[in-house]
Parts: C-alpha cells; sequence; structure tokens
C-alpha cells in the first residue's frame, strides 16, 4: 500500500511539473526578457509587456508546444488508467497500458525540450530558465514512472 501511495504521489507531482513547464513563462530568461512556448515577456520602462512568437520558425515552436501538450495529456491520462487498472487488472498482471502511456509523455516531453534546445535562442545571451529545468526534470520522473508501470504488477493478495 505503501508503494502505490508513492507511485501516486510522484505521479501527481509530475503532472504538476509537467503543467507548470508548459504554462509557465520561464523557458529562456535574460533580465529583460522572459519566454515560454505561447509568448514573449519583454521589461520595457519598469513594465513587463507580451509579445506573441512571430519571428521564430513556426514549425519548431508548433511542434514544441504540441508536444509539451501531448505529454501533459498522456501523463494525466496515465493516471487514470493506472487507477481503473488497479480495480479491473487481474491479479498476477503488469500495468502495460499505464506504463506505455507514461513512456509516451516521457517521449514528448524530451521532444519538446530537445527542439527547444536545439532550434531556439541559438546566439541570444540569457539562460534557460525554471520552466525549461521543470521539463527536464519532469523527463526523468515520467521514464522512472514508465519503467516502474511496466515492471510492476498487481499483487495477489
Amino acid at each position: 500500500m505503501l508503494m502505490l501511495g508513492g507511485i501516486v504521489v510522484v505521479h501527481l507531482t509530475t503532472i504538476i511539473l509537467l503543467l507548470i513547464a508548459t504554462i509557465d513563462n520561464a523557458w529562456w530568461t535574460t533580465d529583460a526578457l522572459s519566454t515560454d512556448l505561447w509568448g514573449r515577456w519583454e521589461l520595457v520602462n519598469s513594465a513587463w509587456h507580451y509579445t506573441n512568437l512571430k519571428d521564430y520558425p513556426e514549425e519548431y515552436l508548433q511542434a514544441v508546444q504540441a508536444t509539451s501538450v501531448l505529454a501533459c495529456i498522456f501523463a494525466i491520462l496515465s493516471l487514470f488508467v493506472f487507477v481503473a487498472q488497479l480495480f479491473t487488472l487481474p491479479k498476477g498482471q503488469r500495468f502495460t497500458f499505464t506504463g506505455v502511456l507514461q513512456l509516451i509523455a516521457c517521449l514528448c516531453i524530451m521532444i519538446a525540450a530537445s527542439i527547444y534546445t536545439a532550434e531556439f535562442h541559438a546566439n541570444e545571451d540569457g539562460a534557460y530558465g525554471h520552466s525549461y529545468i521543470l521539463a527536464w526534470i519532469s523527463f526523468v520522473l515520467t521514464l522512472l514512472l514508465a519503467i516502474t508501470y511496466l515492471v510492476l504488477r498487481k499483487k495477489s493478495e
């Protein structure tokens, strides 16, 4: 029971981190600029102003946006499937479907962060923000959860 609780807590933590990484505006930061997947915040006359990300190649930006959203969807879906499998899966069976969904979420966030690393801000001064770091932390957690689900068997009591 303790292991089950730990898995659910890690899964919920991963979902929260993925949502923060996708929504928050700190994938790339400088002193006067903060960029996320959806827009750019610029500091002008001591006030932050929002602008759209129209000057980047659209296919890269859309790929990062889509895979980030898909990672959130698959992570949430895998939690619901895990809970459903707790009640419907025969004893001794593995949580394979949950593990596959979690692995897809893992791959989606890895693709998003990798494309963002390769294509954006190549010749700019600045640093990756906390949302970018949370995306990579989420990647590690989703990978660990996917492996856990693929190895885990439902106990026979």
